[in-house]
C-alpha cells in the first residue's frame, strides 16, 4: 500500500488539530456507519493509521456498500485487521446486536446516508432510511450505555434549503427555506427530522449527542464518480476534456477542504452533548463559475491541463431543482465552543486535490 503525500499531510493536520484531546480516544472502541463514503476516506485513515498513538482498541466501520466498495477500504483492511473491523451491514435494517463489540463503542459516527444529489435521488427510499431509521436504531441500541461518551450525527446544511439574503452567511438558528416535496427532499426533510431526533433522544435519553452541519466539502476520499461539482471539474480535468458547467455559474458557495473538514467533525464528536455546529469555511464565497476557473488552473499547474470551461444545458429536467443560490456558513459558534479554525482555502485545497488525485493515479498505474 503506497503513501500518498497529501493523504499524509492531511492526517498530520488532522492529528495537531486535535491536539490533547485526542487523550480522549485511549482505550476505545469507535463505530462508524458509512465508512465506504467520501468521509470516511479521511476518518478510517486516520482512525487506523494513528490506532497505536491514540491507544485505540477497535474501529468498527459499517456500510451497505450499495454505491461501490472501495479498494482502500480493503487495503486498509488488510493493513491493519489487527485494530479494523469491517460489516457489509443496514444501519437502517440490520441489528447492532450481531456486530461483535458494537455495545463497546465510546464513540460513534453516523454518516451513512447518501450525499450526493444524483445518487440520493436515484435511491431517495435507502437515503431516508439511513437518516432516521438507522439514527433510531443507533439511538435506541446506545441509549443507556455506560461506555458511550459520543455520537455524532451528520445532517447537512442543507437543512437550510434557499435562504434569504437577509441569512446568508447563515448562522445556526436560522430555520431553514425547504421544500418537503421534489427531488431534494428525500435528503433535506430526512436530515432535518434526523435533528430533532438526536434533541429528542439528548433530552429524555441523555444520549451525548451532537449534530454537524457540513457545508460544501471537497478533497482527497471524493471519488471521481461522485456527480458532485468538485468531482465532475476533476474528472474533467484527468480526462483532458472541456469543463462542461450545466448551470450559468452563477450560485455562490464556500468550499471546505476535507481535512479542515474532519478535524472540525471530529471537534464535534468530543464535545459529547446535544448542539448543532456549521463545519466549513465562511470565505472565499465564489461562484460555481470561479470554481471551474481555479480547478482548470490548479489542472494545468499539476496535470498539463489543457482544456477551457463552457456552459451548456443538462438533459436531466430535476438538475437544478432546488438547488440553492448561496451557501455561506457562520462558524463563529463552532470555532469558540470547539476552538474549530479551518485554515485552508480553496486554491490551496483544490491544488492538493488533483495532486492527491494524480498520485493515486500513478501509483494503481504501477501496481
Amino acid at each position: 500500500m503506497h503513501s500518498n503525500s497529501i493523504l499524509l499531510g492531511d492526517l498530520q493536520h488532522i492529528h495537531q488539530t486535535l491536539g490533547s484531546r485526542r487523550q480522549r480516544f485511549e482505550g476505545g472502541t469507535v463505530l462508524v456507519t458509512g465508512c465506504a463514503g467520501f468521509l470516511g476516506y479521511l476518518f478510517m485513515n486516520y482512525l487506523v493509521h494513528y490506532a497505536e498513538e491514540l491507544g485505540i482498541r477497535k474501529v468498527i466501520g459499517l456500510d451497505t456498500f450499495l454505491l461501490e466498495r472501495p479498494r482502500w477500504l480493503d487495503d486498509l483492511h488488510s493493513k491493519y485487521s489487527k485494530v479494523l473491523t469491517l460489516q457489509a451491514f443496514d444501519i437502517s435494517r440490520d441489528k447492532l446486536e450481531s456486530i461483535p463489540d458494537a455495545a463497546q463503542a465510546r464513540f460513534v459516527l453516523h454518516m451513512a446516508s447518501i450525499a450526493s444529489p444524483m445518487f440520493y435521488r436515484k435511491y431517495p427510499l435507502e437515503t431516508i432510511d439511513a437518516n432516521i431509521w438507522g439514527l433510531r436504531h443507533l439511538l435506541d441500541f446506545y441509549k443507556g450505555s455506560k461506555k458511550l461518551e459520543g455520537l455524532l450525527f451528520f445532517s447537512s446544511s442543507e437543512i437550510y434549503g434557499d435562504p434569504d439574503a437577509a441569512h446568508i452567511p447563515t448562522p445556526e438558528d436560522y430555520r431553514g427555506h425547504v421544500s418537503c416535496v421534489g427531488p431534494r427532499a428525500c435528503y433535506d426533510e430526512s436530515k432535518r427530522f434526523g435533528e430533532t431526533l438526536c434533541q429528542v433522544f439528548s433530552e429524555t435519553q441523555g444520549v451525548p449527542i451532537t449534530v454537524a452541519r457540513p457545508f460544501n466539502n471537497y478533497g482527497p476520499g471524493m471519488r471521481l464518480g461522485d456527480k458532485r461539482l468538485p468531482a465532475d471539474l476533476a474528472r474533467f480535468i484527468f480526462n483532458q476534456e472541456d469543463i462542461v458547467l450545466y448551470s450559468d455559474g452563477s450560485p455562490m458557495r464556500t468550499f471546505c477542504y476535507i481535512s479542515d473538514a474532519i478535524a472540525g467533525y471530529f471537534l464535534c464528536l468530543l464535545h459529547g452533548k446535544f448542539d448543532a455546529f456549521n463545519i466549513g469555511v465562511e470565505k472565499p464565497e465564489i461562484s460555481v463559475s470561479k470554481l471551474a476557473e481555479i480547478f482548470a488552473g490548479a489542472g494545468r499547474d499539476v496535470l498539463g491541463y489543457s482544456g477551457e470551461v463552457r456552459y451548456a444545458v443538462s438533459e436531466d429536467k430535476h438538475y437544478l431543482s432546488h438547488n440553492p443560490q448561496r451557501r455561506c456558513p457562520v462558524i463563529t459558534k463552532a470555532r469558540t465552543v470547539l476552538g474549530y479554525d479551518p485554515k485552508i482555502l480553496v486554491d490551496e485545497g483544490v491544488h492538493r486535490y488533483l495532486q492527491f488525485l494524480a498520485e493515486e493515479n500513478a501509483a494503481h498505474k504501477g501496481a
